[in-house]
C-alpha cells in the first residue's frame, strides 16, 4: 500500500480536463486522501454543482489508482465547503496566465460577481495591458467570462472569482 503522501503525489499528476496544463491538485478540487484501514479514500470538491468534468475526474482517480494495485478505494465529492477560486495556488494562477487565460483576483465577498464591468485589477494575458473589454459573462467554460484588449486585440478568457 502506498502512504498518504505518496498517493496525493500520484493523483497530483491529473491534469485538469477543461484546463489541462494545471493538475486537479493545484486547482484545489483534490481535498484530501484518507487511508482507513485497507481503504483509499479519495475527497473532491467540484468547482461548480454540476461540473461536467467531476465525472472525468473520477475516472481518472480510479484508473491512477487502479494501475496502483490499489482495488479498495473509494471517491467522495463533498460540496461543504463550497470550491472557491482561492483553492487554486499561485503556481497554477502563474501557469493560467501564461496559457493566455486571466487568472482570478483574491475572492472577497464584498465584490460582485456580477458587476457589469468585470474585476478592478483585471489584466490581459498576453500584453499585461489593463485596457480590456469584456464580451461576454460565459466563457469556453461556465466558470470563465470572455475578454478583449483593447491594445493587442487579443480575445482571452478570464477566471471568474467565486
Amino acid at each position: 500500500m502506498l502512504s498518504k503522501a505518496e498517493i496525493e503525489n500520484l493523483l497530483s499528476e491529473i491534469p485538469d480536463p477543461e484546463i489541462p496544463i494545471i493538475s486537479i491538485k493545484e486547482l484545489g478540487i483534490l481535498r484530501d486522501v484518507k487511508l482507513n484501514n485497507d481503504e483509499v479514500e479519495v475527497v473532491i470538491t467540484p468547482t461548480y454543482s454540476g461540473c461536467p468534468a467531476m465525472r472525468l475526474i473520477e475516472d481518472q482517480i480510479k484508473e491512477a489508482l487502479g494501475e496502483q494495485g490499489i482495488e479498495k478505494f473509494k471517491v467522495t465529492s463533498v460540496l461543504t465547503p463550497a470550491w472557491t477560486t482561492d483553492w487554486i495556488t499561485d503556481e497554477a494562477k502563474k501557469k493560467l496566465e501564461d496559457y493566455g487565460i486571466a487568472p482570478p483576483e483574491k475572492f472577497s465577498p464584498d465584490k460582485s460577481l456580477l458587476d457589469p464591468f468585470g474585476p478592478k485589477d483585471l489584466r490581459c494575458p498576453h500584453c499585461k495591458s489593463k485596457d480590456v473589454k469584456m464580451v461576454s459573462q460565459f466563457g469556453s467554460t461556465a466558470c470563465k467570462a470572455h475578454y478583449k484588449c483593447n491594445d493587442c486585440l487579443e480575445p482571452f478568457d478570464y477566471f471568474k472569482c467565486i
